[in-house]
């Protein structure tokens, strides 16, 4: 096994331990599908979210992003974190603001300012998985997910427009 695989297993196995499959992910992603040049079926948008979620684990940084929300919610439950109550923690309340930032900024690393309008899609309507998630990992998946599916409409489209020519 290479190195980024081993990397990409270890936060996948992390994930896993929280209760976040592939599958949910890919679930989740696939309830905004809208059919789009390059992907004009389900199955595409599919094949394209597993290139894009492997691409995407494949970089170090987004690893240990998705790892500092995993951490943060393990301590918020324990009621673990510096100046924020366990009360504070479990109502979201709004004057948290750390959860969005983080969710922000790895849809933003991942697929550029697109990848942020679609985080802020996927954080108000928290589809699938995401409304089951605590508040610290339903943003940093929500941004994992906007920023994938940002890059997958994306490059599906530039491939459809180049395979033409």
């Amino acid at each position: 096994m290479n190195k980024i695989a081993e990397k990409k297993y270890a936060i996948e196995k992390v994930l896993a331990e929280e209760g976040i499959s592939y599958d949910s992910l890919l679930k989740t992603a696939l309830e905004f599908y809208v059919p789009h040049p390059g992907i004009e079926t389900e199955e595409k948008a599919a094949y394209y979210f597993r290139r894009e979620y492997d691409y995407a684990l494949s970089d170090p940084n987004v690893s240990l992003l998705i790892y500092s929300a995993v951490l943060l919610e393990r301590e918020g439950k324990k009621g673990n974190l510096p100046d924020l109550s366990k009360e504070s923690y479990e109502k979201d309340m709004t004057f948290i603001i750390a959860d969005e930032v983080l969710g922000e900024s790895l849809a933003e690393y991942i697929g550029g300012h697109k990848g942020k309008f679609e985080f802020v899609r996927f954080d108000k309507n928290k589809p699938g998985i995401l409304k089951e998630l605590g508040p610290f990992i339903d943003d940093i998946i929500g941004g994992l997910l906007g920023g994938i599916s940002a890059n997958m409409y994306s490059r599906a489209g530039f491939e459809k427009e180049y395979e033409c020519k």
